[in-house]
């Protein structure tokens, strides 16, 4: 392969490396360091081979953890590669890919440095090591005046909002994102949400501070573009045939320092783990954004980079932006919008659509406007069918978006004249057309049945309920499954009503003078009692609002009318039962007028002459049915755990860590 070193096992025994992490200092000014930066190596983008690479690297960070207190090694690597980066962007408009090289292999070595300090060592220590230097080449003065670790970041947020995104700059942007996380990944090693820090003042105050608008945009960028990592030839140095000035460098100067080092070898291997993360930029990116946007608030300052996210505007926006945005930046709405339309498939591309809606009313009402409303909530649907696929965070995500969705009355009329063809993903039964609000109904629907089968979480079916009233009101011509399954969610709840009252009534009868606790049917019913008034008011709200709307609804409701007999006298029923005596009582009688053994285009008839005749006052008008998504008290306490979650299980393996480390709480909320 050119060199001497072509395996991770051979790192240990590197001359190099060795000396890197050994006691003896070594001059900024040595040829040394070009010689250690000059080797040839692909980026880790798979959990597989960042695996491989940090056991390899562990031993010799912990070598340099306890020798450059002395040496101050680590400060002139840092040192070296900060030197490279003041003339990145100039060497990207020249097309200097031998200068890039060398600045990218020099921030490669940095982060797998640090991944394995941060694991090592408190912040206050990570710290130290940084101001820790040569100790005959730094005067005092200069030490004291400046804080490396500060700009280190400075510098990572420059480069990733200067350098432009190109096939030659791809892997120094995607590790200066990655060692940013790398930076930040203190949060897993603690089971309470970290509220400050030195990383974490320096971004929320100190020089970084002004980059925030800009920071933010070139990560929401970098997820739009969704761009591809490029073939290696045209992002590392590769040997040619006919050797020349780069093949001399890669493997002449690197003297055997992972020299023409691909982790993994080439072949199959290393085209699957293309495959299987085939966007490591887009995704570090948005992974970032996500950590930055979750950042708590200081003591007395907000969190900018959530501020810059919650203010950004419309490039088609002329108006000039209120005063109290600092940070607010514009961006592509469109292409921002076609972006989270394809990446649903992924809990972060969700979680970013649901921080946009909830916190961005730019946003919000934009992607409102929008008549192709079936491309975002398609990919939405297809979380919640999925749902024994999905883990639970991705599904309240998916939940809450469409209740956002659904406080919006326009939206929820406007789904109802979406006619889909053949939904393939759909299973139970052949939907060779169908509105959107149809499915919309359908799938929730199913994910409550789910619930009440499999999970039993009262915060999903919460959502899901409150997602449904919204939209009962606006329900247009409702496809005649989706009435039929709402009645029979409704039998289901009746007959989950009968089986736990039957259960506290035997209950009670076997322990007549048993002083033990009883079990707490009281409790259960009331939750099924509260779920079954819920399913009342959105069949009563739809006929109300739409009955001459919904032909189907009325016939499923006559179809089943015996489900309701039980309730018309419950205290807790009563006054909602009204309407819908009224309704079958209506359409029973002439149905009976029509005559016998009516075939189903005959009652299908009656039906629809009859929604036209009833009167309107003849059903009592109940306040609208309204919910509004409200964020917790402290937000933090479920968002926070869970962007780590994806930090942690992200596809390029960032934070391999070993048994025996106590992480942060992802199970948090």
């Amino acid at each position: 392969m050119g060199a001497n070193t072509s395996q991770v096992s051979d790192l240990s025994n590197n001359h190099n490396l060795k000396a890197l992490v050994g006691p003896e200092s070594i001059s900024e000014n040595d040829p040394f360091w070009n010689q250690l930066i000059s080797f040839t190596f692909i980026s880790p983008t798979s959990s597989g081979e960042s695996k491989l690479l940090e056991e390899a690297v562990i031993p010799l960070a912990k070598t340099l953890i306890e020798n450059n207190p002395r040496s101050g090694n680590f400060s002139a690597l840092v040192r070296i590669f900060l030197g490279r980066t003041k003339e990145l962007k100039i060497s990207t408009e020249c097309q200097d890919q031998l200068f890039i090289w060398q600045a990218h292999n020099a921030l490669l070595m940095i982060r797998c440095l640090l991944k394995v300090f941060t694991r090592e060592m408190s912040e206050e220590e990570l710290h130290q090591q940084f101001s820790y230097q040569e100790r005959a080449a730094v005067s005092c003065a200069e030490t004291s005046n400046e804080d490396l670790l500060e700009e280190l970041l400075s510098n990572l947020i420059h480069l990733i909002v200067e350098v432009p995104l190109l096939d030659i700059t791809y892997s120094i942007l995607f590790e200066a994102v990655t060692t940013l996380l790398v930076l930040l990944s203190y949060q897993l090693f603690h089971k309470d949400i970290l509220h400050d820090g030195i990383i974490f003042q320096h971004l929320m105050k100190g020089r970084c501070l002004c980059l925030t608008s800009r920071l933010v945009k070139t990560l929401l960028y970098n997820f739009i573009r969704q761009e591809k990592c490029p073939p290696p030839a045209t992002h590392i140095f590769e040997p040619k045939a006919e050797g020349g000035l780069l093949y001399g460098l890669a493997s002449g100067v690197a003297s055997g320092l992972w020299s023409v080092f691909t982790l993994g070898g080439a072949g199959s291997k290393a085209e699957n783990d293309q495959e299987h993360n085939p966007l490591p930029l887009s995704n570090q990116s948005l992974l970032l954004l996500l950590v930055l946007a979750n950042l708590p608030d200081g003591p007395d300052w907000p969190n900018p980079y959530r501020q810059s996210i919650t203010c950004f505007r419309n490039t088609q926006d002329t108006s000039s932006p209120p005063a109290e945005h600092p940070h607010t930046f514009q961006i592509n709405f469109n292409s921002l919008y076609t972006a989270l339309c394809e990446q649903q498939r992924s809990d972060q591309a969700t979680l970013l659509l649901y921080t946009l809606l909830h916190q961005n009313t730019n946003v919000r009402t934009y992607i409102l406007s929008r008549t192709d409303m079936d491309n975002l909530v398609l990919p939405i649907l297809d979380i919640l069918y999925h749902v024994e696929e999905r883990n639970s965070h991705h599904v309240y995500m998916a939940l809450i978006i469409l209740l956002i969705l659904t406080e919006d009355d326009a939206f929820n009329r406007s789904i109802h004249e979406v006619v889909l063809k053949n939904i393939s993903w759909y299973t139970e039964r052949s939907l060779t057309e169908i509105s959107l609000g149809s499915l919309l109904i359908l799938v929730v629907i199913r994910t409550i049945q789910f619930n009440m089968t499999r999970t039993r979480d009262k915060y999903l079916h919460t959502n899901c309920l409150a997602a449904l009233a919204n939209m009962s009101a606006q329900f247009r011509c409702l496809h005649q499954y989706a009435a039929q399954r709402i009645i029979s969610l409704f039998a289901l709840l009746s007959k989950k009503h009968n089986k736990v009252l039957e259960q506290a009534t035997q209950s009670l009868r076997g322990r007549q003078g048993d002083s033990t606790a009883l079990p707490d049917y009281a409790q259960d019913l009331s939750v099924i009692e509260e779920v079954i008034r819920m399913m009342l008011e959105i069949i009563n709200s739809c006929l109300c609002n739409s009955l001459h709307h919904n032909p189907n609804l009325v016939y499923a409701l006559l179809y089943k009318r015996e489900l309701f007999e039980q309730f018309r006298m419950h205290p807790s029923f009563q006054d909602i039962m009204q309407n819908l005596d009224t309704v079958i009582g209506f359409f029973s009688q002439r149905l009976e007028q029509a005559g016998s053994d009516l075939s189903v285009e005959r009652v299908q008839e009656v039906i629809m002459k009859g929604v036209q005749a009833l009167p309107k006052d003849r059903l009592k008008k109940f306040p609208e049915l309204k919910f509004k998504y409200v964020e917790e008290d402290q937000p933090e306490d479920f968002f926070v755990p869970y962007v780590w979650s994806l930090v942690f299980n992200s596809g390029v393996g960032l934070y391999w860590i070993p048994t025996g480390i106590e992480l942060f709480s992802m199970d948090s909320g």
